[in-house]
C-alpha cells in the first residue's frame, strides 16, 4: 500500500470516521425479547419505563447515572478498599482528587448526589427563602421545597424553546435574577442554584462568561452560588469548543476556573465521574462545611464515607481523573451528537443542539394531537420501548410533577422523551438501532392515543407512578 493511499480513501468516501479511545475487554450478553413480550412487559410496568425489568431491556437509555463502564484502572483500585468505619485512605484519595480538580476546599462524601443536595439545601435555606436557579431539577427542587424554600426560574427564555440554536441555553438570565433581588431582597435568597449542561433543558450548557457575571452580581448582594458539578466535565466541553478564548484550554483547565466562580458544589459521581454509586459535597466556608458534616453523620454515614464504601471512594477518585481526559470527553460527546445527527437528518423533532448527555425528543411537536395531560412524553418512551425494547424516560409533565401550593399539575414548556447515553457503554450500531426505532415510532405517530395515570406517589411521582392507555 502506498503513502498516499489513505489519503485517497478519505478523499473517495468524503469522511474521516472518530474512534472511542479504549478498547473492549469485557461484555454483559443483552438480548431482545418479543414485541408480544415487550407489550406485555409495558402493560405490567404501568406504562412507566422505571418499572421494567432490566433483563427486559435491550439498550437500556433510561439514564447516564451509575450506568457508565468503569475502567480496567478503576476495577483494580476496587481491590484497594480500606474499608475501616473511620478515616480510610480511600476518602484522602477522594478529597485529593476533588480538590485538585474541583478546586474546592472542604469535602463531604455521600451515597450519591440525592445525599449532597439535601445537605445543602438543609444547611443553607432557612424557611421561606427563594432559591433561583437555572430550570427545575426534579430531586433538586424537592430538597430545596422540603427545607423550606421557594425555587425560581431564571434560566434564559431560550431554553424553554426546543428550536432555538443559542449555543448557551443553559445561562442565567441575569436580569430575572436582578429582578427576584430588588423584588424580595438579597437576604431572601438562600442562594443560587446553577447547573451546567441543564438536565431538563436537553443538556444545555452554562458560558464561562455567564458564570464570571453571575459571581460579580452576586458579589454585589453577598449572595452564594452553589454549583450542580453532575455533568459540569461535558458542560467544559462546550465552553472549550463555543466560546473564545478556550478553543486550547484543557478540559482539566475549564473546569478548575468555572468552578472557582462559585461557593460549593453538589455532584452526583455517578454521572461525569464514571461510578456506579457514590457522591459528594464541596464547599469553601467553613461553617456550611461543619453543618454539613455533622448532618452526613445522621442521614448518610461517617463523614469520612458517607454512605459510600472505601472501595467505591477509590474507584470515584481513579474517575474523576479520567473524567477530564479531553478524548475521553470529545468522544463522549460525539456519540450523542452521532444519534442526533441521524435523527435530525431524518427530521424527527428533537431539542437542539443536541446536548452533552442525551438526546431528547420532542413529544409535544411529536404528538400534537394530545396535551399534555395525556402525558405525550410518556407515551413516547412506551411506544419506544415496544418497537424496540430501548428505553427511555419522560421529562415532561409527569417529571414536572405538582405545584406544592395548589396542588395543580405544573406544565413545564419543554414536553420531552430523553435517551440518555452510558459513558463507555454502547458502540455507534447501537446508536443505528435506536435512531432507526425512534424513526419508525416517528412515522406511525398518528397512531399514538396517550396515557392517564392511575397511581400517583406524593414525591417525584415519574419513578413509580403507573399510567393506562386512553
Amino acid at each position: 500500500m502506498s503513502e498516499k493511499t489513505p489519503k485517497t480513501m478519505g478523499q473517495q468516501f468524503g469522511r474521516r470516521s472518530w474512534a472511542e479511545p479504549w478498547k473492549i475487554k469485557m461484555v454483559e450478553p443483552i438480548h431482545m425479547i418479543s414485541r408480544e413480550q415487550r407489550e406485555q412487559a409495558m402493560v405490567e410496568a404501568g406504562f412507566n419505563t422505571f418499572l421494567l425489568r432490566s433483563d427486559d431491556v435491550y439498550i437500556d437509555l433510561l439514564t447516564d447515572s451509575g450506568t457508565s463502564a468503569m475502567s480496567d484502572r478503576q476495577w483494580a483500585g476496587m481491590m484497594l478498599g480500606d474499608e475501616a468505619y473511620a478515616g480510610s485512605r480511600n476518602f484522602y484519595h477522594l478529597v485529593e482528587a476533588i480538590q485538585t480538580y474541583y478546586g474546592y476546599k472542604h469535602i463531604v462524601p455521600t451515597h450519591q448526589g440525592r445525599g449532597a443536595e439535601h445537605l445543602i439545601s438543609q444547611a443553607v435555606i432557612k424557611k421561606g427563602q427563594y432559591v433561583p436557579g437555572n430550570m427545575y431539577f426534579t430531586t433538586t427542587r424537592l430538597h430545596q421545597e422540603l427545607a423550606g424554600g421557594t425555587f425560581v426560574d431564571v434560566i434564559v427564555d431560550a431554553a424553554h424553546d426546543p428550536t432555538s440554536l443559542r449555543k448557551f441555553k443553559g445561562n442565567i438570565d441575569l436580569d430575572k435574577l436582578g429582578a427576584l433581588i430588588e423584588r424580595v431582597g438579597a437576604d431572601q435568597i438562600a442562594y443560587v442554584s446553577l447547573a451546567g449542561t441543564v438536565n431538563m433543558a436537553g443538556g444545555q450548557p452554562v458560558s464561562m462568561e455567564n458564570a464570571r457575571q453571575l459571581r460579580e452580581l452576586c458579589d454585589k448582594h453577598g449572595i452564594l452560588i452553589y454549583l450542580d458539578a453532575t455533568r459540569m466535565v461535558e458542560n467544559c466541553f462546550f465552553i472549550q469548543e463555543r466560546e473564545e478564548g478556550y478553543a486550547h484550554v484543557p478540559i482539566a483547565a475549564i473546569l478548575k476556573e468555572f468552578c472557582g466562580y462559585t461557593d460549593g458544589a453538589w455532584m452526583s459521581a455517578k454521572k461525569d465521574n464514571l461510578v456506579n454509586i457514590g457522591g459528594w459535597l464541596a464547599v469553601n466556608q467553613e461553617e456550611v462545611f461543619d453543618a454539613a458534616r455533622n448532618m452526613v453523620v445522621i442521614y448518610e454515614g461517617l463523614h469520612t464515607y458517607g454512605g459510600m464504601a472505601g472501595r467505591d471512594m477509590e474507584a470515584l477518585a481513579i474517575g474523576i481523573t479520567e473524567s477530564v481526559d479531553d478524548d475521553h470527553v470529545r468522544t463522549r460527546v460525539n456519540q450523542v451528537r452521532y444519534l442526533g445527527g441521524l435523527l435530525t437528518s431524518w427530521n424527527v423533532p428533537i431539542v437542539q443542539p443536541v446536548g452533552g448527555h442525551a438526546v431528547f425528543l420532542d413529544a409535544k411537536r411529536m404528538y400534537p394531537h394530545l396535551t399534555q395531560d395525556q402525558f405525550p412524553a410518556q407515551t413516547l418512551a412506551a411506544e419506544l420501548y415496544i418497537d424496540s425494547g430501548v428505553r427511555s424516560m419522560e421529562r415532561g409533565n409527569v417529571s414536572a410533577g405538582r405545584d406544592p401550593n395548589t396542588g395543580n399539575n405544573r406544565y413545564p414548556a419543554l414536553e420531552l422523551t430523553r435517551l440518555t447515553i452510558p459513558r463507555r457503554v454502547y458502540t455507534q450500531a447501537h446508536m443505528d438501532v435506536v435512531a432507526e426505532s425512534v424513526k419508525t415510532v416517528y412515522d406511525n405517530r398518528a397512531n399514538a392515543s396517550g396515557l392517564k395515570m392511575v397511581y400517583e406517589p406524593k414525591y417525584l411521582r415519574f419513578f413509580q407512578a403507573r399510567f393506562e392507555r386512553l
